[in-house]
């Protein structure tokens, strides 16, 4: 019914401007340009189809993927990242002006038509793993206008294709889509050139979460318990979406990866297609009186805890 409804009040909107003739429709009920369906149809994806998000801080980038009928997600665009604050390392406290780092949950409760900059989607900071932590902060967006406090901010043409984008997702019938927020592309070599930073520990999780998408081009499980983040995990009995955030893990089945084959003929779907604009922030122009990291007063995070433990999954 909830999508019967959205699809609705689209056609009601796009009837009333079309009558009104000189009436623009707001921002959030604009259609996909030609151009975007056009890529879409040629990559093989279908417009309603579920969506996943990437976003690289150094690189100043966020990456737009869509799922195929095949199962697997396909990159659709990677769109420039106007402005980000703060510095590499995930957000902690109200006030440090660091941009949240970790995996991320967007529901249609999330998205916001009616923000002060343009349109917003709500990254849900803090989730279960920085709620562990004592963390605080909210209102913590993808959004336009260009400015960030906190946020990943886009230009306003392109927040309004993002937003688009996962507003068809939502009528096609998905209930969310994850974002996975890194520090930078987490390649061994990338990873090596901060092995000496406070949020290393942190990262090698998260480089597990980045691994196992660019192994086989789905979703992670991701659960949180012992205060850390579980990747790529199964429970014999039970859901570990489910566990104590702060309880001990038990003993987790770690399913086998399976690699993604491209099929043949699927040059242009592979395609990766890069967004052309501006970004403003380099790691060389971190605000005044921004910390290095939020790490610093709570400590450093560490790894997975010993107590952990794991069987070989099929």
């Amino acid at each position: 019914m909830r999508v019967c409804s959205a699809l609705m009040a689209l056609a009601t909107a796009c009837l009333l401007a079309s009558c009104a003739g000189n009436v623009e429709l707001a921002a959030h009920l604009r259609p996909l340009p030609t151009d975007t369906m056009m890529l879409l149809g040629k990559k093989g994806m279908d417009v309603q189809a579920p969506i996943f998000v990437r976003i690289f801080k150094e690189e100043s980038e966020l990456e737009l993927w869509k799922q195929r009928d095949d199962g697997h997600f396909y990159h659709f665009k990677t769109y420039p990242i106007c402005n980000w604050s703060g510095d590499l390392g995930p957000k902690v406290r109200y006030g440090d002006r660091q941009a949240p780092e970790g995996f991320y949950t967007i529901t249609r409760e999330q998205m916001n038509p009616d923000s002060k900059y343009h349109l917003a989607l709500n990254l849900g900071y803090p989730n279960a793993f920085d709620r562990a932590w004592k963390r605080n902060g909210d209102f913590l967006m993808i959004h336009g206008s260009c400015k960030s406090a906190g946020c990943y901010a886009m230009t306003d043409a392109l927040i309004e294709e993002i937003y688009a984008i996962a507003r068809e997702s939502f009528i096609g019938g998905s209930d969310s889509f994850q974002v996975h927020a890194y520090p930078f592309r987490m390649t061994d070599q990338n990873m090596a050139r901060f092995a000496s930073h406070e949020a290393y520990p942190f990262w090698q999780t998260m480089k597990e979460g980045y691994d196992y998408f660019e192994l086989t081009r789905k979703l992670p499980t991701v659960a949180v318990c012992n205060r850390r983040y579980v990747v790529n995990v199964a429970l014999r009995n039970g859901d570990p979406s489910r566990l104590d955030p702060e309880g001990t893990c038990p003993a987790f089945v770690k399913p086998k990866p399976d690699p993604f084959r491209p099929k043949p003929g699927e040059q242009f779907a592979e395609q990766r297609i890069v967004v052309p604009g501006q970004k403003m922030r380099s790691l060389a122009s971190v605000e005044d009186g921004a910390t290095r990291s939020g790490l610093t007063s709570t400590g450093s995070l560490g790894g997975l805890l010993p107590n952990m433990s794991f069987a070989p999954g099929k």
